[in-house]
């Protein structure tokens, strides 16, 4: 799931929904970089976890 991530998508990360949403900045491989409401930026290991999608820009 996590290889359709674009910037500016917003996420949640499943096992910390205290961070609130997050808008994707990057993703290289990955190494997906999320700037979440609470939690601010953080490196996401993609192999260890599947973002959950909440706005993409097909929405």
């Amino acid at each position: 799931m996590n290889e359709i991530l674009e910037p500016g998508m917003i996420v949640r990360h499943p096992g910390a929904p205290e961070w609130g949403e997050g808008q994707v900045q990057s993703r290289i491989g990955d190494r997906i970089t999320v700037n979440f409401a609470e939690a601010g930026k953080q490196v996401i290991d993609g192999r260890r976890v599947s973002l959950d999608i909440v706005w993409s820009h097909g929405s």
